[in-house]
């Protein structure tokens, strides 16, 4: 029988970055859950012989606090990758010198605190435009896992929104996040976007073939708020309608994957946060065991580097363009 992969990643989002994207007092403590997370997740993924790689926000990285613990993700065998410094959803609204000082800031703090220069990329959530790719190009950076195909964005943003403490300017800034309603028609496979000649890999976060509903974790803590049973069907079934559409699976965790109400009173209002931390890691463990009895699951880089000798479609990209003076920047830079 033919090995059949799949790819599993982490958005290590901190409690703070939880706090400012919400809108809530205090983030600018920068506080912290990563000494209650970090072993936890450690743990069962070494139990289970699964290697991934974790997406770091370069504003962690460079505190003192953190270094030893992120530190122990990389000791751990696991790719560590660059989920931009300051962890704001509206990175796609940036300039080109303020995203290349995004991107290389938080590339800086990463390598000091981890030994690890970061190949890979993922924008805060799912930001993303034709500059930010341009720069990772240049930056020397192999693949990008920014978009997500789902028609339920638009839903997920305002359930966030109604939620939120926030100013209609905030509101503005985050009116991308989750993205569109067109962003759930972008491709399920990985692809190569197009710039100019270069090329840089695409891995999409997995939805549902077809329905384009999510299958990430935190979603599947959701449904089993309202039935365990329904939860474990629906992501048996996803994984074999992948098999079926032939998308080999590229699947993403969040801390609050691993960490219940009990752990963390902040984050109340977030889905799935309303049951136990020992309910939650029960359902993980058994849910990465599926996976992994089901494939032979690759850090991201791991799964570029097997996508890079298969002939990827191109794409170019296609993002709405407010400003069309940033992109031509951004190519003449990428040309020069």
């Amino acid at each position: 029988m033919t090995q059949k992969y799949a790819s599993l990643s982490l958005d290590l989002d901190n409690l703070w970055s939880y706090m400012k994207t919400r809108g809530d007092d205090g983030w600018q403590d920068f506080p912290s859950y990563f000494e209650l997370l970090v072993p936890r997740f450690l743990d069962m993924l070494d139990d289970l012989s699964i290697t991934m790689t974790v997406f770091v926000v370069g504003q962690d990285a460079a505190l003192d606090k953190n270094k030893a613990v992120l530190k122990s993700i990389a000791d751990a065998g696991h790719e560590i990758a660059n989920h931009s410094f300051n962890h704001e959803p509206w990175l796609h609204l940036y300039s080109l010198d303020e995203i290349a000082d995004e991107i290389a800031k938080a590339e800086d703090a990463i390598v000091a605190a981890t030994g690890q220069r970061p190949i890979g990329f993922r924008g805060p959530g799912y930001s993303l435009s034709e500059t930010v790719l341009r720069v990772l190009k240049q930056r020397g950076y192999k693949y990008d896992c920014s978009t997500f195909p789902t028609i339920v964005g638009p839903l997920a943003r305002a359930y966030y929104f109604a939620r939120a403490r926030l100013e209609r300017d905030q509101k503005e800034r985050r009116k991308a996040l989750f993205g569109s309603v067109s962003d759930g028609f972008r491709p399920l496979s990985p692809y190569a976007w197009d710039l100019d000649g270069h090329r840089l890999t695409e891995i999409p976060v997995t939805t549902l073939p077809f329905v384009r509903t999510p299958i990430h974790y935190s979603y599947l803590h959701w449904i089993a708020g309202a039935s365990e049973g329904l939860a474990s069907g629906y992501y048996k079934s996803a994984l074999r309608t992948c098999d079926l559409a032939g998308v080999a699976p590229s699947l993403l965790l969040h801390p609050l994957d691993f960490m219940g109400g009990d752990d963390v009173q902040q984050l109340a209002f977030f889905p799935g946060m309303n049951q136990s931390s020992s309910d939650k890691l029960a359902r993980m463990r058994r849910f990465l065991t599926i996976l992994s009895d089901r494939y032979a699951i690759l850090p991201m880089a791991s799964h570029a580097e097997r996508l890079a000798d298969t002939g990827l479609p191109l794409r170019s990209p296609d993002f709405e363009r407010k400003d069309r003076q940033l992109v031509d920047a951004a190519r003449e830079t990428t040309a020069s």
